[in-house]
């Protein structure tokens, strides 16, 4: 099957753009007034708290704070998390969020601006930059809480947000460690598919429609969307991670009505955004900060973790989990290895 970058760049299907409704894109007026829904429970050690805060751009980003109700201590170590591209902090963000906190951290899962319940016009957009700069404005958050110690900050980028959250750490020097699970690097795999296949005239191609795309929606006043990166049904021929996908956002296990991965979709033009400005150019630079880098062994985004690996400086750790599949580490509690994050933030936040 041929990749499609249209599909790379809003969740990254192989083969064909597969036929579907077009969903609602999300109403913010109606967002405050919806009942509040999240794909897991929340524990009974931990407290949870709606939270906003500017990026610097200007942008109010919408956050939970999630914190131990027992701490340890009297000043926290702290995490920001987001991610996975796509998806809201009501999914695995919180989920990862939940848990940290439960092993005493103030955590921080926030929505990345033009997403879910943060700010941003037009909605569902997505960009190299102003996505890197929400963890610098999720640290700038954090490090004005007064149970928490500023100098004791790690972050962790799920999916497409591992690739953010990397090139946070590599210019943001307050960040003091970084975890990413079932990587994803958004702009490299939105301008050269799947295993780097796309060629100059697939890409050429792409760029030429998004460019015809920009006159039409300036003369709208409005963006035109795609289709919601993943299909209504599956008909049991589609390659395995697009059923993994499936099971995730197109069902109870992790469907949230304001993930754009389940219920809408990004803009026609998105691309432009991210096929001409790579993230990763610095990764050296993260060092002498530790990196953990986490995927499963089935996964089909693997190699974006090795990759980043071979080209990351000491001090650095691969780590792979035997059985399992991309979104495996979304929401698998018994795959996502909790207890081996704990232990690196602990040893590293100091």
């Amino acid at each position: 099957m041929r990749i499609t970058v249209f599909i790379a760049m809003s969740v990254l299907v192989i083969g064909q753009t597969f036929a579907q409704k077009k969903e609602s894109i999300q109403n913010k007026k109606n967002m405050k007034t919806e009942q509040e829904h999240y794909t897991f429970q929340l524990s009974d050690k931990v407290t949870r708290q709606k939270v906003s805060f500017k990026n610097r751009y200007g942008i109010t980003l919408s956050g939970d704070l999630y914190l131990p109700k027992n701490p340890n201590e009297k000043l926290l170590q702290a995490l920001a998390i987001s991610g996975p591209f796509g998806a809201v902090k009501e999914q695995s963000s919180g989920l990862y969020a939940n848990q940290m906190a439960e092993r005493g951290y103030a955590v921080l899962a926030f929505d990345p601006s033009y997403t879910g319940e943060s700010g941003g016009e037009p909605r569902n957009i997505a960009s190299s930059d102003i996505n890197t700069e929400d963890f610098s404005a999720s640290v700038d958050f954090l490090g004005l809480q007064k149970n928490v110690d500023r100098n004791k900050i790690g972050i962790i980028g799920i999916c497409g947000f591992g690739g953010f959250a990397l090139n946070a750490v590599a210019i943001d020097k307050r960040i003091k460690a970084v975890v990413t699970t079932s990587m994803y690097d958004i702009p490299r795999a939105a301008s050269k598919g799947y295993y780097d296949k796309v060629n100059l005239e697939e890409r050429t191609k792409i760029l030429e429609q998004m460019s015809i795309q920009r006159w039409k929606d300036a003369e709208a006043g409005t963006p035109e969307y795609g289709n919601c990166p993943n299909p209504d049904d599956i008909k049991g021929n589609e390659p395995q991670f697009v059923k993994d996908y499936y099971a995730y956002y197109k069902t109870a296990r992790g469907f949230h009505k304001r993930s754009i991965n389940s219920n809408a979709a990004w803009t026609k033009t998105n691309g432009f955004s991210l096929m001409n400005m790579p993230i990763l150019t610095y990764i050296k630079e993260i060092s002498p900060r530790p990196i953990l880098i986490i995927a499963g062994e089935n996964a089909h985004s693997r190699y974006f973790s090795e990759d980043i690996y071979k080209a990351a400086a000491e001090p650095k750790e691969l780590l792979i989990i035997a059985d399992a599949v991309h979104v495996d580490l979304y929401d698998r509690l018994d795959k996502i290895p909790f207890d081996k994050l704990d232990a690196f933030f602990k040893n590293n936040l100091k």
